[in-house]
């Protein structure tokens, strides 16, 4: 709601530079907030029924102004259950994606980090396509509809700002660190990493990302007691303590890249 009336009024009172330092300062934050919502929802952490639970996520992906709720909880469920399995888990980065990412240095990796966003949302149409069902329908109508309505309300700024906030909000930008904080390998032989920071309260402590993926139908409001629990199994691990320096070590060491991810071939059945 927040995020809204105040597209509506810097979309009609506010200058185009006023108007992009609050979709950095305000709207990233906003925005991680409804992703990462998302995230929980796609757990069914918020309802004990699933329907209530996508239908809660439907709500959250409004003021993103692009329709990702359904389709993301297909493809996360996914990274847990076959996490870095080569062509299965969206969440690594293509081979394509990696080698070009990987040849300019500094300047290339900056500009993955400021698309990352971008490529997470379109990987997967390329990597591992999946026919839309009748929730990826709905998910398609209401936000369109709700879009619409929010133009014609509020104005062609106003959206400008929404969509500027998940821009902005998802490259360069402190909260966007959790993304390369997760699953890129800072410690050899360590796949998974937590952050235990203050932005946590941002974002349902998805910082606490080792708990998270040892115990995924815990909720993020809770995850801080698994760790209080067993620290003999969680304080011997590297953690981050700053998104915000995670991604400058990412850009600026010439080890790290797209292609700093735990990769494993998945078995095939018969």
């Amino acid at each position: 709601a927040a995020q809204l009336c105040l597209g509506y009024y810097l979309g009609n009172h506010a200058s185009t530079t006023v108007m992009l330092v609050c979709a950095y300062v305000v709207g990233g934050f906003a925005t991680a907030n409804l992703f990462l919502a998302n995230h929980e929802l796609s757990h069914n952490l918020a309802f004990a029924s699933t329907r209530a639970n996508r239908a809660l996520g439907l709500v959250a992906n409004l003021p993103i102004g692009i329709p990702f709720s359904v389709a993301f909880k297909k493809y996360h469920l996914e990274h847990h259950m076959y996490q870095g399995h080569d062509q299965v888990d969206t969440d690594i980065p293509t081979r394509g994606e990696a080698k070009l990412f990987s040849l300019g240095g500094v300047l290339l990796k900056v500009v993955w980090v400021v698309g990352q966003l971008f490529f997470y949302a379109i990987r997967p149409l390329f990597v591992r396509p999946k026919e839309m069902g009748t929730w990826d329908f709905i998910n398609l109508a209401t936000q369109l509809a709700f879009d619409l309505l929010y133009v014609k309300v509020a104005g062609a700024r106003a959206f400008a700002y929404l969509l500027a906030s998940v821009f902005l909000g998802g490259g360069l930008h402190p909260i966007a660190g959790h993304f390369i904080s997760e699953h890129y390998v800072f410690e050899p032989g360590q796949e998974t990493y937590s952050y235990y920071g203050p932005l946590n309260v941002f974002v349902y402590n998805v910082g606490y990302h080792n708990e998270h993926h040892d115990f995924p139908r815990v909720p993020g409001s809770r995850l801080h007691k698994i760790r209080e629990i067993a620290p003999e199994y969680y304080d011997t691990l590297k953690y981050h303590t700053s998104w915000t320096k995670v991604i400058a070590d990412y850009i600026l060491d010439p080890g790290m890249g797209p292609f700093a991810r735990t990769m494993r071939k998945r078995q095939k059945t018969e």
